[in-house]
């Protein structure tokens, strides 16, 4: 049996102003059990203008959740307008920042080396990367999946003393956002695939978290969680909806005590 405990990050992209956001985190706490905070580590990433306001409402409530930010620069400082530095984040108690989504990979040109750099800036800062990783429609049907996904790894964590102190999000860029998942045997299989390269690179198979991330609903959040190389899920859509997440939430439980 597995001694990770699951981990359930929600994705909020590019939705919700600090008010809604405010809100909605209140809904969700509102639904969590005891045995869903004790059991399972719960993150929400908003956007940048809701992290002050999500910050003070989890300190000031003394709520049992994670805060993340969807993205950062590689940089301290600088003429990078636009952009969110992680020393920024960190005065922010973000625990965790996404790098290397497939929506940052493709629409705004973070390469491998982009992504690298930011990884390793985050890290140095304290806060936890989630590493996201996948791959496309047409390499999945050219049987390079892994191929991909061993590519991105390397390049992101090579340069890092602890990889596996990076949560890994395998995220099927064909999955995201189109209803269409991975199955749970095919996740799984992808899944223990990331675990296996992250040993290749000399970190510890047994203590990195895998995410899966890619249309995670509330009705197939227990096939997947409940399999052995799945720690925990990388939620987008369905993270906006606090009765869905939650009962995510409650199938990564679940799912690590089937394990």
């Amino acid at each position: 049996m597995s001694t990770r405990t699951p981990f359930i990050a929600g994705n909020w992209k590019m939705h919700l102003d600090h008010l809604e956001a405010i809100q909605l985190v209140q809904q969700l706490s509102y639904r969590l059990n005891p045995r869903d905070i004790a059991e399972v580590e719960i993150a929400v990433i908003p956007p940048f203008t809701a992290l002050r306001s999500i910050q003070t409402l989890i300190e000031g409530d003394k709520l049992e959740l994670g805060l993340g930010a969807q993205d950062a620069h590689w940089e301290d400082s600088g003429a990078y307008t636009g952009a969110v530095a992680p020393p920024m984040l960190a005065k922010l108690a973000v625990d965790y920042v996404l790098v290397g989504h497939s929506e940052r990979r493709s629409r705004f040109g973070d390469d491998d080396d982009v992504v690298a750099r930011k990884l390793g800036a985050v890290q140095r800062h304290g806060m936890i990367p989630i590493l996201c990783v996948g791959e496309t429609l047409e390499e999945r049907d050219a049987g390079r999946a892994e191929e991909v996904v061993d590519r991105q790894l390397r390049a992101a964590l090579a340069g890092l003393d602890r990889p596996h102190e990076v949560v890994i999000a395998y995220e099927p860029v064909w999955a995201i956002g189109t209803g269409r998942t991975a199955t749970p045997d095919d996740a799984d299989h992808m899944c223990a695939a990331v675990r296996r390269i992250v040993g290749e690179i000399g970190g510890d198979t047994q203590a990195v978290r895998v995410q899966y991330g890619g249309s995670v609903k509330a009705g197939n959040a227990g096939d997947l969680l409940a399999r052995p190389d799945i720690d925990g899920a990388l939620v987008g859509g369905a993270s906006l909806d606090p009765d869905g997440f939650a009962a995510i939430c409650r199938a990564g439980r679940e799912g690590a005590v089937g394990a």
